[in-house]
């Protein structure tokens, strides 16, 4: 008899308990329309939102620490490891000045500050200095000098990741030195306690939505809507500029490696939301970096491209800066010159360097720029205070999009990524296995796809185990990733076995 088919409450019953995309989307519309309604209630559960940024925020450094220790010992290549970071970082500079000069170009020509005649005046600069603490962004040598730890402790007390990745790079490099045979536990231990953090990430991305609700909720409780009519023109040119960059993205993408962004996009969905929801990158990098590994990038580029990417590779901040900095000269009545906007270009590129962890930086890197060309008063800065938190979804998924991009291009470059499984998981064709459950992640796509593997494979019932790309697979164990398919840790260089992807 034919299976019944089940009922529309049921099948909707269904997805929100298995479709972390499909809580997280209805947190995100039951936030706003709590903070519309009832805005002091949205205030009141803004803790849920930031408590979930602090859960996840301490578990980025020693998850960062074992990918790239575990990465750097696995490639067993420490030059290998200095070209792909070499390459990230011209990546880096390429992609910023890009955002950087898309930005000034769509402000010149929309004018979103043109026609306001703001009276500097008459705006209170003191609100810059209380949303920045009076801080400022360091110099290039401070910038770099903080980049080195100076406690291996305080390096991961103070989250810095930084200062983690050149840890990483130490121990990495040390126990390349020292070889398998005297110290046979470490690479094992450092892989274990990796599968202990994605653990402690799986059960922390349980509490998502109540953490979009509360950011969601807070943002509208109050903030309002009032901004998208006052700074309407700016919001428009800000969000269509970063379209338009994402467009260029995954162009460059699709020619140097092939891959479609769009389809990144639908396997990320549930983490892009997220990201969005809780106005936080760092919030999803855990997960982005399995995600990444599992789409075919080696450990050791995933590891190191994509942590220094969020210091380094801020696009959608990019793309805010030279707007912004073009509406505030356009509000005040200051006309420009082609020799001012390159100093702006010129200074964004050093001060957006340093923005990472830093209170208010996008009002001090603005500020910075101010007082380089020395024709826009500093107060005028404050002119952006009421569309700043407006702006952070665009900056959130620029950001994360743009260094996910790196990561697969660089790697694509280093000879680090296996395209072919690459195609084959943003296409659907493999599910995504999330690594602190050992299981396919719930939803339809990842359930269709299961299900055609198990259909096309039926001989792995009482055969051993074989990887995502049909390869056979020892069965007492699976890989950390599909696309190395060696069941144990991979040995250090001076013990007989590959050390690269195959």
């Amino acid at each position: 008899m034919p299976q019944s088919v089940p009922s529309l409450p049921r099948r909707v019953a269904r997805t929100l308990r298995t479709s972390l995309f499909a809580q997280v989307a209805c947190a995100l519309v039951i936030g706003v329309l709590v903070g519309r309604l009832w805005p002091h209630a949205g205030t009141a559960v803004q803790p849920l939102g930031d408590g979930f940024v602090r859960l996840i925020k301490a578990m980025i450094a020693p998850l960062v620490f074992c990918v790239v220790v575990a990465g750097i010992t696995k490639a067993g290549d420490l030059k290998a490891f200095g070209r792909i970071g070499l390459k990230a970082l011209i990546w880096f500079e390429v992609a910023t000045t890009v955002a950087l000069v898309v930005g000034l170009l769509a402000g010149n020509l929309a004018g979103p500050g043109v026609g306001m005649n703001v009276d500097p005046d008459s705006l209170d600069a003191s609100a810059v200095d209380e949303k920045t603490g009076g801080g400022e962004l360091p110099s290039t040598s401070e910038f770099l000098l903080h980049s080195l730890p100076d406690s291996a402790v305080g390096a991961f007390a103070e989250n810095s990741l930084l200062q983690v990745l050149v840890l990483s790079c130490l121990v990495g490099a040390a126990l390349l030195h020292l070889g398998h045979t005297k110290v046979p536990a470490i690479l094992p231990a450092i892989e274990q306690a990796q599968e202990v953090v994605f653990a402690i990430v799986g059960f922390i991305m349980k509490l998502a939505p109540l953490a979009v609700f509360g950011a969601t909720a807070h943002l509208v409780g109050e903030y309002g809507l009032g901004a998208l009519s006052t700074y309407g023109k700016l919001i428009g040119v800000c969000y269509a500029v970063a379209l338009l960059f994402l467009v260029l993205l995954g162009l460059a993408l699709k020619a140097l490696t092939g891959l479609s962004l769009w389809k990144f996009v639908r396997y990320t969905r549930e983490e892009m939301l997220l990201a969005l929801g809780t106005a936080s990158s760092e919030t999803v990098m855990p997960r982005m970096m399995q995600k990444l590994r599992q789409a075919g990038c080696r450990d050791d580029a995933v590891g190191l491209v994509l942590p220094t990417g969020y210091s380094f590779n801020l696009d959608g901040a990019s793309i805010y800066l030279s707007v912004g900095t073009l509406f505030i000269a356009q509000a005040v009545g200051v006309d420009l010159t082609i020799g001012q906007q390159i100093t702006v270009v010129l200074v964004l590129m050093l001060t957006s360097k340093g923005m990472a962890g830093v209170p208010g930086s996008a009002f001090l890197a603005l500020s910075a720029t101010a007082s380089a060309l020395g024709v826009i008063p500093a107060g005028a800065v404050a002119l952006l205070l009421g569309v700043d938190r407006i702006m952070d979804a665009m900056r959130v998924a620029t950001n994360l999009l743009g260094n996910c991009v790196a990561v697969f291009v660089v790697s694509c470059w280093e000879g680090a990524l296996d395209t072919a499984r690459a195609k084959k998981v943003l296409g659907g064709e493999i599910a995504f296995v999330p690594e602190q459950a050992g299981e396919a992640e719930q939803g339809e796509p990842t359930e269709h796809a299961a299900r055609q593997g198990r259909q096309e494979r039926p001989e792995q019932a009482d055969g051993p185990g074989r990887a995502d790309d049909g390869t056979a697979e020892p069965a007492a164990s699976k890989p950390l990733t599909g696309a190395t398919p060696s069941a144990s840790p991979s040995p250090l260089p001076d013990a007989p076995s590959s050390t690269a992807r195959e």
